[in-house]
């Protein structure tokens, strides 16, 4: 059945009593919104989404006390809204993994590009299901969402359902929004709505044409801030600035026991199934392998491979599958005119195609996405949402030093790879040849429980075979024994360096090498087992940064300033990476 104006008011009354009463609780939270926006999300919820089917993002995650009180209401198992801000409660934003909360938001943008990543993966998968999206002014003021939404029109998601919450105000005072959204949003390929956020059969009408709409849709829902209480149209209503009095008044006269009896017939709906998102790892045979090569030609080839062998994976890139080597013979693009594929052409939307990855993984499919190294700044929000929400995202980039050359600095990565290692549940993979190129491509695969980023070179170098008996998941081996039992010297490095290392290495007797394929891996081992392979005096060898490499090594051998256009090997030699400046810097040591 469906609620009628006069129903759907009573029970969006209680709602906004639940969350106002959840702050309250709190002593914390964001009022504006729920004053203002309470009968968006009751109409969605009760006339709209079909639970385990459809999905809603909120992406103005500051309003999440108001999606708790309707999760509650509708019967998802959040626990006690009284827990709201509090450790171990309900989080001040709302975060994947409780009952029915589909996206982690709160940085504004990001579920924006959630939501277009979960109408992409509905159409991908073929099911009859609508994303809706409740946005703020503050999303809209951020590159993200029009990144995301132009490609949801260019993709033309008609599943897609925008309601955008314009109060025109944002903290600092008159938000600061294009001077025509909806102008910006026809552009873009949208059906466009206008209505008032307060009138419950405007907003049920377009909701109905919406779902019926051949282009996504976006609805304006010119709303007041605050409404109804002392600060409304102010913007310091967006937090918590009305006093205890009034906010106990506010709660008895949204207080509406007819809402409540009428939510408890949602409850008593059915459930669709949910979607688990697997990808069997299958063995692959390598073909021979160039002396010489790119990890990233390493990459393609081992890809390739798995694609053939039947691997379900969503590829895409923002506008470099040539040089990040992640189109597969077997790719299919997927088009406004045929979702029935596994390549995405994201364009030149580096953020939108990480916070688009993020709605994908959650509907159930794997995403891998690919661009330049030094580029995962654009993504950088995005990725840390998906290590927070413990989304399997694959990240591919290439060109990961300053020997990708003469494109000079501002394509040259230096501090990107540190940083990537520093961010919480992000797994780092820097392989130096096909071993460990399989080793990542199949650890990425099996972790259904953590995001990875798999870097790889654009120059060409020697290949250094990983020994039968390593195991690489200690996240760091023995890639050249020393020539004597007593070690001096080890030698650490990753990717590119490691032939470097070696040919050093080589030139003594007691210097062994250790190859870091997972940094995270390796600083999980015991002493133990890092004592065996860190033997004598160490030194690390990478082209990034050299500060975090002290964790493990007494001197360390890497890039602390910006590069220069030039070819690679001139670049490697002026930087330091020189076997003989490094051979002297060993002797000093020792």
């Amino acid at each position: 059945m469906k609620f009628n104006a006069k129903q759907l008011q009573q029970m969006s009354d209680a709602v906004r009593a639940g969350a106002l009463g959840a702050v309250l609780s709190a002593q914390s939270g964001h009022v504006g919104i729920i004053l203002d926006a309470s009968e968006i999300i009751t109409a969605i919820y009760a006339n709209h989404l079909r639970r385990g089917i459809d999905r809603f993002v909120l992406s103005s995650g500051h309003g999440s006390a108001m999606l708790y009180a309707v999760l509650k209401l509708a019967g998802y198992k959040i626990g006690d809204l009284n827990s709201f801000r509090k450790f171990g409660g309900l989080p001040g934003h709302p975060e994947y993994g409780i009952d029915g909360v589909d996206a982690t938001t709160g940085p504004l943008g990001q579920g924006v590009g959630n939501a277009v990543g979960l109408a992409l993966a509905q159409k991908i998968r073929g099911i009859r299901a609508r994303t809706f999206c409740l946005c703020s002014d503050g999303d809209l003021m951020e590159g993200v969402s029009f990144e995301s939404l132009a490609f949801a029109g260019r993709y033309n998601l008609n599943n897609l359902i925008v309601l955008w919450d314009d109060n025109k105000l944002s903290i600092d005072g008159v938000a600061q929004t294009d001077i025509d959204i909806n102008a910006r949003m026809r552009s873009m390929g949208f059906n466009v709505m206008s209505l008032r956020g307060n009138d419950i059969e405007s907003l049920e009408h377009a909701l109905d044409r919406a779902e019926k709409s051949s282009h996504p849709v976006f609805i304006q829902c010119k709303n007041v801030l605050g409404r109804a209480s002392t600060l409304a149209n102010k913007s310091s209503a967006h937090g918590f600035a009305l006093s205890e009095t009034e906010m106990l008044s506010l709660i008895a006269k949204n207080s509406n026991e007819d809402g409540l009896r009428l939510w408890n017939v949602v409850k008593r709906r059915p459930i669709g199934e949910p979607v688990c998102a697997t990808v069997a790892v299958k063995r692959v045979r390598i073909p021979k392998i160039p002396e010489r090569i790119s990890t990233r030609e390493l990459s393609g080839i081992y890809l390739d491979l798995l694609m053939k062998s039947g691997a379900d994976l969503i590829i895409g890139s923002a506008d470099l599958s040539n040089n990040t080597n992640v189109r597969t013979s077997v790719a299919k693009e997927i088009s406004a005119n045929n979702f029935n594929g596994n390549f995405i052409n994201y364009g030149v939307r580096e953020h939108a195609m990480a916070a688009i990855m993020n709605g994908l993984s959650v509907d159930g499919l794997r995403a891998v996405g690919s661009t330049f190294l030094v580029f995962s700044d654009y993504m950088r929000p995005a990725i840390r949402i998906a290590a927070m929400s413990g989304l399997p995202n694959i990240y591919v980039f290439s060109h990961d030093s300053i020997a990708l050359g003469e494109d000079g600095p501002t394509h040259q990565p230096i501090e990107q790879l540190p940083s990537l290692r520093l961010i919480p549940n992000l797994n780092v993979y820097r392989p130096c040849n096909m071993t460990e190129i399989a080793h990542a491509w199949n650890s990425a695969i099996a972790n259904m429980d953590a995001p990875s980023a798999i870097i790889l070179s654009r120059q060409k170098f020697k290949q250094i075979p990983t020994p039968t008996d390593s195991d690489l998941s200690h996240g760091a081996y023995v890639i050249y024994p020393a020539q004597s039992v007593r070690v001096k010297t080890t030698i650490i490095a990753t990717g590119s360096e490691v032939p470097l290392a070696v040919e050093i290495a080589s030139r003594f007797k007691n210097v062994q090498v250790v190859s870091v394929v997972n940094v995270n891996d390796f600083r999980k081992q015991d002493s133990k087992y890092k004592s065996s392979i860190l033997r004598g005096c160490v030194i690390a060898i990478e082209a990034a940064n050299a500060t975090p490499w002290f964790e493990f090594a007494d001197a360390v051998i890497g890039i602390d300033k910006f590069g220069a256009s030039g070819d690679g090997a001139t670049l490697y030699r002026e930087y330091g990476f020189d076997v003989d400046k490094i051979i002297k810097e060993i002797k000093h040591y020792l």
